[in-house]
């Protein structure tokens, strides 16, 4: 289950890709979460993912 929290979801993201999970579509499948959910709920909470750098990053 991923957090709620929008520090704690960016801070579990960012520490997920870095440890293992080679992109966020990889991550999405572990944790069992769609992608667009996700990016709907970084989008809200005022981040992006960044492909290029592997990592959500403030939009």
């Amino acid at each position: 289950m991923i957090p709620e929290d929008p520090a704690m979801l960016v801070s579990f993201i960012n520490m997920k890709l870095r440890d293992g999970a080679c992109d966020l579509d990889e991550l999405c499948a572990e944790e069992d979460v769609a992608r667009e959910e996700l990016e709907a709920k970084l989008y809200a909470f005022g981040y992006r993912y960044d492909g290029g750098l592997r990592r959500v990053v403030p939009r």
